[in-house]
Order: structure tokens, then C-alpha cells, then sequence
């Protein structure tokens, strides 16, 4: 059975999803082999720091059927020499003949070069295929190569009616289990986790990933100073510049900061124009006079055209929850 290119990236994009959690620092991509029959031969997605990219894992199963096909892989295929060799050359070697990218890497070490160098060893190159879902799934990988920062992604969880927490500080749990369930695949997907000093204090989160039998312990970053017996220990306490800050966790190779803070960590970091993405969860549920003002009751917008608008991606319903996705 034969599929187009943008069925064969579809493909692609679905198998590098597979590397999402383990592949960090290096992107999440994926790979696949077809000879001229249109036929499926390889197949494979990013492994482990210092291990196989997607197209070296490809072609390890293709094996002698890898001559003459097409690849089709969602990111520009890598040039130069970093924890492993380049995969330019190993393609060339192995007698591809096509090449279908779903983007360029805006890593400066590749960046177009890694196309020119297929090019010029005879490879014919086609990117652009499927480029908008490509660079969704990678956006937070092309976005700190681009600028050395991470990608980051505010999570708010409120009422219907824009509320946060209650008149006693509580916000455990406004959203229903499976919401909070996929906030938990958030955190697996991020390498850092950021709240303030005011949240460890109220509500003493782990800010660990729990996916039933799975813990992971993205790196903990705390807004001020943290009390000696909280659960987000060991963490790093920081304050000051926030673009100080996430300069500091780009250069631990932090891909993904998610900010899960109360209403004065999300309201400076949108405030500085320092979010990327937003993750809204609204529960059926409303708080009235007696919930605190607001979801980012530190915002103050003066007038209509001060308003900071984004772009919703997707709408979703989780549960009984409404998950809102916005660019920003």
C-alpha cells in the first residue's frame, strides 16, 4: 500500500512523538524508510542522549532497501559531529535517493546546511511537508535552539468563572482527575517545572510527573525560598530577572519550562512577554465574591487595545474540564 508525502509525515510526526519524553536535549523525531513501491522498510525516532538519531534508527531497519528510497523525517537531518556522527552521511552512504523534511532545524550547527549537503551529494531534498504540525510538535526544541532560552508553557487551572484558588489560599483540586491527569503529561513533557515561593508554601506540590506505575522528576524551580521540609526539595531557588532565569535554564539544556505558579508568577511572566504558550483549564464550577479576584488578578490592562491576545490552537474537553491551548 502506497501513501502521499503528507500521510507519510503524518506518520513521521506520530512516531517521533514516541522519543517526547526521553529524547531532551535532542528533538523528538521520527523517521521512515519507503522504496519505490510506496512499501514502509525502516522506521524509527530519536533514542537517548548519546545514543541513535531517528534516521540512523531507520536505517538500521531498512538495511540494503534503503537504496534508492525515499526518507521522510520531521526535522532537517543533522551535519556535524556532536555526541554522535552527522546523519547527512550516513544517508548519502546508504544510497538514498529522496529526502521529504517536514522543517529545517534552526540549530546554527545545521540550519539549512544539512540540506544543502544532501543536495549536493545528489540526494533530491523537498521540505516544507507538513511544516506547520512539524513545528508544533518541535516547537519547543526549534524555539531554544533559536534563542538559547526554553519554550515556556503557563498552566492555569480555574472556575468558569476566572477563579484560581479560594478566599483561604486553597486551589487543591479545582479540576477533575482526569484534567489534572493530563497536567501530569504536561510535566513529563517539560525538563523544568517553575512555581513561587506561595504555592510550595499553600499547597506543597512535588511538581513530580506521576503517569500510574511512572514518576519523573523534572528539575524544580522555585520563585524565592523554599521551607527546608517542603516536597519540591532539592530545587533550585531563584528570584530576580526572569529572562535571567531562563537564560540560566536554557543553558541546562531545558527545553520546555512549564509555569505552573498562582496568579503573580503567571502575571509577570505575561507581563514580560516571556510565555509562549498558555494551557487554560476551566472547570464547570463557579466561586463567586468569595474566590479571589481572578486567574491573574496582578494583570492590570488599562485599556481595550492594552489587551495581551493570543491565537487558541485547540479546544478540547478533558472529564468534565474544557482544556483552551493559546499561543501567545
Amino acid at each position: 500500500m502506497s501513501f502521499a508525502p503528507h500521510e507519510l509525515m503524518l506518520m513521521a510526526i506520530e512516531t517521533g512523538e514516541k522519543a517526547r519524553w526521553h529524547a531532551p536535549p535532542n528533538p523528538w523525531v521520527g523517521a521512515l524508510i519507503v522504496n519505490d513501491q510506496g512499501v514502509i522498510v525502516g522506521e524509527g525516532h530519536t533514542q537517548a542522549p548519546g545514543e541513535s538519531h531517528a534516521e540512523i534508527e531507520a536505517l538500521r531497519r531498512a538495511g540494503e532497501k534503503a537504496r534508492g528510497a525515499t526518507m521522510i523525517v520531521t526535522l532537517e537531518p543533522c551535519c556535524h559531529v556532536g555526541r554522535t556522527g552527522p546523519c547527512v552521511e550516513a544517508i548519502v552512504q546508504a544510497g538514498v535517493a529522496r529526502v521529504l523534511v517536514g522543517t529545517l532545524d534552526t540549530d546554527p550547527r545545521v540550519s539549512g546546511r544539512g540540506v544543502a549537503l544532501l543536495k549536493s551529494s545528489g540526494v533530491q531534498v523537498e521540505v516544507g511537508v507538513q511544516e506547520a504540525l512539524v513545528k508544533q510538535q518541535l516547537g519547543a526544541y526549534l524555539w531554544h535552539r533559536r534563542t538559547g532560552r526554553p519554550y515556556v508553557v503557563l498552566k492555569v487551572a480555574s472556575t468558569l468563572d476566572g477563579i484560581v484558588a479560594m478566599s483561604d489560599g486553597s486551589s487543591q483540586w479545582i479540576t477533575s482527575e482526569p484534567a489534572r491527569r493530563d497536567a501530569h503529561v504536561l510535566r513529563a513533557q517539560s525538563q523544568a517545572i517553575l512555581v513561587g515561593a506561595g504555592t510550595v508554601r499553600a499547597d506543597n506540590p512535588a511538581l513530580t510527573a506521576r503517569l500510574d506505575d511512572i514518576i519523573l522528576e523534572p528539575l524544580r524551580v522555585v520563585l524565592g525560598a523554599v521551607p527546608p521540609d517542603a516536597k519540591v526539595r532539592p530545587c533550585l531557588e531563584r528570584s530576580g530577572d526572569l529572562g535571567l532565569i531562563l537564560d540560566e535554564l536554557g543553558q541546562h539544556d531545558v527545553l520546555q519550562l512549564l509555569v505552573e505558579g498562582g496568579p503573580t508568577t503567571a502575571s509577570e511572566f505575561l507581563e514580560h512577554g516571556l510565555v509562549n504558550h498558555v494551557v487554560w483549564y476551566v472547570a464547570p464550577a463557579f466561586a463567586g465574591g468569595r474566590g479571589t479576584l481572578g486567574a491573574l488578578r496582578m494583570l492590570t490592562t488599562p485599556t481595550m487595545d492594552s489587551l495581551l491576545r493570543g491565537r487558541v490552537v485547540s479546544v478540547a474537553q478533558i472529564g468534565d474540564d474544557i482544556r483552551v491551548d493559546v499561543e501567545v
